[in-house]
């Protein structure tokens, strides 16, 4: 009877300690997502890349209530999955920002020939 008294105990922890072990990483990747999903606001993908952004936020919360609820293995995976987004709307957030600033400065190179003409034009009269 103490051998099962212990065998039961000896279960009792492992199962304690795996649940233990799982609650870790799953605590861990909801902030790391959290941190993606703040960089990516920060980064402007909000307003560049909002259908990611609104998925990686969904995740999260969504990874949120999975840890709230100790579904450690639902609130990794979601929470992986709304840094993956989260990332992806900073590099489009990020690939939108170079995009316009190469505009910009095409644009700013045509006005400076265009005025380097004119003054052509005006030294040669």
């Amino acid at each position: 009877m103490d051998q099962l008294k212990m065998l039961g105990a000896v279960v009792l922890v492992l199962g304690l300690s795996a649940c233990a072990s799982d609650k870790t990483p799953a605590t861990a990747d909801v902030a790391v997502s959290r941190e993606a999903v703040a960089a990516a606001t920060s980064a402007g993908a909000a307003d560049l890349a909002p259908a990611e952004m609104q998925s990686a936020r969904e995740k999260l919360m969504r990874a949120n209530q999975a840890l709230a609820a100790k579904d450690y293995k639902a609130a990794q995976d979601l929470a992986i999955q709304a840094s993956a987004d989260a990332q992806l709307a900073q590099s489009k957030a990020n690939s939108s920002k170079a995009t316009m600033a190469a505009d910009e400065l095409q644009q700013n190179i045509r006005l400076l020939r265009e005025e380097l003409q004119r003054a052509n034009a005006t030294s040669q009269q």
